[in-house]
């Protein structure tokens, strides 16, 4: 007779385990999750793991995270487009937001400033921002959803990051592009390939028809209008294109990398 598996983590209270997993599924599997009777055996079918005694409510978590990544990224639609507006729903003014104040901002200057190209890519010289702002350039007015709940509408114009990986010589077939920032404890950032080639996925040079400001990530910033704000890193000073999964700011600390809005 087969020996009944124990869905058992010490000092968790598992109804409450549950409610935390099931709130990092997708919408959907989460509503068939929940409406199915949401329990830790459910949890082990959905995720492969083996809840026992042993096992952590951090890992657990983890794990459901990884899936909800996982389902995301199959779910993803390249040809999609993010909504666009007319300019009169540009957000003015555009809230300013980061884990620090403005006043902490990297304060760059340009003469000084050039983006390294590490990884996967035939060509490694780094770009001036006189090189980039030299490049066929398109204009966006969409959405930033934040995961802390807010919203705002904005005008971003800079290079299609796909153009860009095409120039240098970016191996398409590599699973992420990671970007590294300016930002005084170096705030970085995954990019899965198939949304880096998105064709909303910029290199945002300009806010608003002018100079992008420093509070919006001068001199250049990653605008992924299909992702969560996070995800679309500010004071970009590097780009590597990598099948190597090397985590970020967030992402460590437990946010979901794919991240779609």
């Amino acid at each position: 007779m087969s020996r009944k598996r124990r869905f058992i983590i010490p000092g968790v209270d598992s109804k409450l385990l549950v409610k935390d997993a099931a709130k990092l599924l997708p919408n959907p599997a989460r509503r068939r999750f929940i409406a199915g009777g949401a329990s830790l055996g459910a949890l082990t079918l959905l995720t492969g793991c083996d809840v026992t005694d042993s096992f952590s409510a951090e890992s657990m978590l983890t794990r459901i995270s990884k899936f909800n990544d996982a389902v995301q990224a199959a779910l993803f639609d390249p040809n999609k487009l993010a909504p666009t507006y007319p300019e009169s729903a540009i957000t003015r003014p555009f809230p300013f937001n980061a884990y620090y104040a403005l006043d902490d901002a990297p304060d760059i200057d340009a003469a000084d400033w050039t983006l390294e190209v590490r990884g996967l890519v035939d060509n490694k010289k780094p770009w001036t921002l006189d090189e980039l702002h030299r490049l066929p350039m398109e204009r966006q007015i969409t959405r930033h959803i934040c995961v802390e709940g807010w919203s705002a509408i904005g005008s971003w114009t800079g290079v299609r990051l796909s153009h860009f990986l095409q120039l240098i010589g970016a191996d398409m077939r590599a699973k992420y592009v990671w970007f590294n920032c300016a930002d005084y404890d170096g705030y970085n950032s995954p990019l899965d390939m198939a949304s880096a080639l998105h064709p909303q996925t910029q290199m945002t040079l300009r806010f608003d028809n002018e100079i992008l400001p420093r509070a919006y990530g001068y001199p250049m910033k990653i605008r992924v209008p299909t992702k969560l704000g996070f995800k679309n890193p500010k004071y970009v000073i590097a780009m590597e294109v990598t099948n190597d999964y090397k985590g970020g700011y967030w992402e460590d600390q437990g946010y979901n990398s794919f991240s779609g809005s």
